[in-house]
């Protein structure tokens, strides 16, 4: 038998494997959402305004994710965690296709206590009600917006 070498440490989530993200839409528990505008050196849809999360390390819980993506994205704690929805995301990288789950969680937070944990992503942090939403969005945004309109949080 023929041993082949792999190297898993040159693929890459999202476009030679399926990538799993945790997404968390941060609100304050008073009908407004927390949106990034992403930054110069994030990785895709630069000036774009996105919600926060990141890549499920191998070997993490979905929910230790989330937390560990508000920590660093918000410099802050979750206060309340909910599911919302999960999708997939297919989008366009550089020229290569990629493809993505987003597990998509509601996250409420104490909205005094955010601040920009990672300036090389994320330019500006932001509030906004869902009728009242920035531009240029993030192309899979209107996922998660769909889910956000039918929540209880966020009916007018």
């Amino acid at each position: 038998m023929v041993k082949v070498a792999s190297n898993n440490h040159d693929k890459r989530r999202g476009i030679d494997h399926i990538g799993v993200s945790a997404v968390a839409v941060i609100h304050d528990g008073k009908g407004r959402i927390l949106l990034q505008k992403r930054g110069p050196k994030a990785r895709d849809e630069q000036g774009h305004w996105d919600v926060t999360g990141g890549a499920i390390e191998f070997g993490e819980g979905i929910l230790e994710a989330i937390f560990r993506e508000v920590r660093e994205e918000l410099k802050t704690e979750v206060l309340d965690v909910e599911y919302l929805t999960t999708y997939d995301a297919h989008r366009e990288h550089n020229g290569q296709k990629t493809h993505w789950i987003a597990i998509v969680h509601l996250v409420k937070v104490n909205p005094k206590a955010v601040s920009v944990g990672e300036p090389h992503k994320v330019s500006e942090l932001a509030w906004f009600t869902l009728h009242n939403l920035p531009q240029p969005m993030h192309s899979q945004f209107h996922k998660a917006h769909k889910a956000l309109v039918k929540h209880k949080l966020f009916v007018s």
